[in-house]
């Protein structure tokens, strides 16, 4: 896998920004007419369009805490797709810790369009049930 790769940059950028919750930098990221696809039957889930309604949620998943970390990429020049860990550091023992895949589709530079796909869909929908 080539590290140099523009759609990794991109995505690399992305963690980045989120780690650090810049929403502003995130938007610079997206593409206007994005799509993010959120599997599940939790209130969070459903898919988002344009940046307004992508930047909503993850406003809505910083209530939580919700952090992100790469594990693996890889790329074309159309596609990333990346596993990586997520949790949750909201008090008490009841925090999400799971895995996700998420396949990012790349257009002229921005990230046009994401599908989530989480380690244990019901462990995702239990927590933001109960917590959401």
């Amino acid at each position: 896998m080539e590290s140099s790769h523009p759609n990794l940059q991109l995505i690399h950028n992305f963690f980045q920004a989120y780690a650090a919750n810049n929403l502003e930098a995130i938007e610079q990221i997206l593409s206007p007419d994005i799509q993010w696809v959120i599997p599940g039957r939790h209130p969070f889930s459903g898919v988002k369009q344009g940046t307004g309604e992508v930047l909503t949620y993850f406003k809505q998943l910083g209530t939580f805490a919700f952090q992100a970390q790469p594990i693996v990429m890889g790329v074309n020049d159309r596609y990333v797709i990346d596993c990586h860990l997520n949790w949750s550091n909201l008090p008490g023992d009841d925090n999400l810790h799971n895995m996700s895949c998420l396949l990012w589709e790349i257009e002229a530079g921005k990230i046009k369009r994401v599908y989530n796909f989480p380690q244990d869909q019901h462990v995702v929908d239990a927590f933001f049930m109960t917590k959401g």
